[in-house]
């Protein structure tokens, strides 16, 4: 496993699989993680076997309390989650790892109106955050192992509009045990969006970088 050369104080808000692979994987990369749940108190015991740089507390305290916050929640609950948070998040980098999902001809598909991108959406709620997409392309049973057991082999997309948020997402996505790829600004995400090229697929950085290309 990688080991950052930059330890940070880190949010997860969402405790389901891709929360807690994300901040494990945070976590065993040298970061301090507070995971966000509307009920600390019934993860407390789980959340303490990852270690004394873990913590939980309700969404607004774990925002409150780092400056880089991941969105790991379903995509049908975000909404109501950054109407509630959407203060605590501001001036800060927001990772949104959250879908809106529609089921379309056996395939997966965004559920957003055509050329809207995921990440465009939540930087257009979020417009005092500097938003940025990554961890949602991957599916979230394989994202822990795959980071651990064969760290740095497999990219993962990521995009933002902002070049300094872009390289600060970049090494956080290294610390978890993964090659990132960076797509551009967030008008150029579709790619890692439900029904885009790379979504729930699994590649090396050069086959990535192929398959963006074509």
């Amino acid at each position: 496993m990688p080991e950052t050369s930059t330890p940070r104080r880190l949010a997860v808000i969402g405790t389901g699989k891709i929360g807690l692979a994300a901040g494990r994987l945070w976590l065993a990369a040298g970061h301090t993680v507070v995971f966000g749940s509307r009920d600390p108190a019934s993860k407390a015991g789980q959340i303490a076997q990852y270690g004394e740089r873990a913590g939980v507390a309700t969404p607004r305290e774990a925002a409150e309390a780092a400056d880089i916050v991941m969105l790991a929640v379903p995509g049908e609950s975000v909404d109501e989650l950054v109407d509630e948070i959407e203060d605590a998040l501001a001036g800060k980098i927001v990772i949104d790892a959250t879908n809106q999902l529609a089921y379309v001809d056996g395939r997966w598909a965004s559920a957003l109106p055509a050329g809207l991108t995921e990440g465009r959406r939540m930087a257009d709620r979020l417009t005092k955050s500097s938003v940025a997409r990554a961890f949602s392309h991957i599916p979230d049973e394989l994202l822990f192992p795959r980071g651990t057991e064969q760290a740095l082999y497999w990219a993962m997309a990521i995009a933002a509009d902002d070049a300094d948020t872009r390289r600060t997402v970049s090494e956080l996505v290294r610390d978890a045990g993964w090659t990132p790829v960076e797509l551009g600004g967030l008008d150029d995400s579709a790619p890692l969006d439900p029904g885009g090229s790379v979504f729930h697929l699994f590649y090396s950085e050069n086959e990535m970088r192929d398959v963006l290309a074509a």
